[in-house]
Parts: C-alpha cells; structure tokens; sequence
C-alpha cells in the first residue's frame, strides 16, 4: 500500500488529480494499447477484476501521472475520454498509437506558446491530445477568451479536424 508523505498530501506515485478512464470492449487491451504507445507502466498489484470478470479497478502510471482504468458496464454510456499528455516527440508517439490500431486525428502542427499539438482517436472511443515543446513562440498576447474575431477567418486544421472527430465520435463494438 502506498504511504502519505505529509497530512493532507496525496500518495506517492499519485498527483493531486489523477483521471479515471470507464472503457467499453476491453480494459486490459486498452491497458496494453498505452503500454504499447506511451511506455506506460501497470501497478499490477492493484489490478481487481469484478465478480462478473471484468475489470472493475487498475492503475497505470504514464511519466509521472496515474490513469486509473476499468470496464465499462454493458449498462453504462458509453463515455469517451480527452486525456491530455505532454510528450517529447509527438509523431512518435502517433505512429506508435496508428501502429496499435489508433487512428490519426490531427497530424503534428505548431500551435502557440512554443508547442505543437497532434491528436488521435484510440479503438476505445477516447481521443489523445498530445503536446510538445517546440513549436512556433507565440508572436503576441493571446486576445481575451471573449474575443471572437477568429470566428470570421477560415478555420484551420487544428479546430476543423476537431470539430470532425468529435462529430463523428461513437462507441463501435
């Protein structure tokens, strides 16, 4: 069992929020998929299936954060998840997740503040954004979140393919 350092501290090996991701169709395969994708690392020893043989509670830590997993119920929606995760080398980590049976979303592009995004549809419903230091430096201040104006122009690729992913976004046994 894991230790609290300090009253009111979070776990080691914990971060003050770590995320719970319900999939449909296959924890386990899904916990091999980041395995595969991201390095990630499974806390074996806490991985509980449920009386009806699906897994009801597993632990894997990516770098420095803990997804916790487990199957969805047959009765439960169908609920996607939006994880976010910092990375090194973002078409790296795409060609891994395509290799794996994921399907590319939106290809690396710069994006502000010196990063790059890329996203990716899993076989589980859940899209991936990634980010990675090295894009363009932003140029200016970024305008008020009521600013609008950005409407008018053209969207790009970043936001379109988005807009179509999430559009299209169901669960497929």
């Amino acid at each position: 069992m894991t230790q609290i350092q300090k009253k009111n501290e979070y776990p080691n090996g914990y971060n003050k929020v770590n995320f719970f991701i319900l999939v449909k169709g296959g924890a386990s395969q899904f916990i091999e998929f980041i395995e595969k994708v991201f390095n990630a690392v499974e806390n074996k020893q806490v991985r509980t299936p449920d009386k009806d043989g699906t897994l009801i509670h597993a632990e894997v830590k990516i770098g420095d954060s803990m997804i916790l997993v487990a199957d969805s119920k047959d009765d439960w929606p169908f609920t996607p998840a939006f994880p976010q995760v910092y990375v090194d080398n973002a078409q790296e980590i795409l060609n891994r997740a395509e290799t794996s049976g994921a399907k590319i979303i939106t290809p690396v592009s710069d994006f502000y503040n010196g990063l790059k995004i890329a996203r990716f549809l899993d076989s589980w419903g859940n899209i991936w954004w990634l980010f990675e230091r090295g894009g363009i430096e932003a140029k200016s201040v970024i305008k008020a979140s009521a600013d609008t104006s950005w409407h008018d122009q053209k969207p790009g690729q970043i936001y379109s393919t988005l807009m179509e992913a999430m559009k299209n976004l169901k669960f497929k046994k």
